[in-house]
């Protein structure tokens, strides 16, 4: 199980607003089985088998080219722990611990 983070930031676009593109990308995550995901202001994290993860990050990256962007620039953060289970929410546990210590 792998934590990624993910940006798709399409370029050149006639407006400054990205909404359109942010959900297309939210789209096929929405469409897709076995994984689970937040979206932030900035950013969205995928939990999921690390390679189902990486082939939805492709998707998400071809969405802007579908509406007609001609540059995509896709940041990726991946977080892939082996020795025991890792969750969005388990790493937000963690730190909430420590605040509490």
């Amino acid at each position: 199980m792998a934590v990624v983070d993910v940006t798709v930031v399409p370029v050149g676009t006639q407006s400054a607003g990205l909404s359109e593109y942010v959900a297309g990308c939210v789209k096929v995550l929405q469409e897709a089985k076995g994984i689970s995901y937040q979206l932030t202001p900035m950013s969205t994290i995928i939990e999921g088998e690390l390679g189902l993860v990486l082939e939805l990050v492709r998707e998400m990256h071809e969405q802007p080219f579908l509406k007609g962007a001609v540059r995509v620039v896709t940041t990726v953060r991946i977080d892939d722990r082996r020795d025991k289970k890792l969750t969005m929410s388990g790493k937000v546990a963690a730190v909430e611990a420590r605040l509490h210590v």
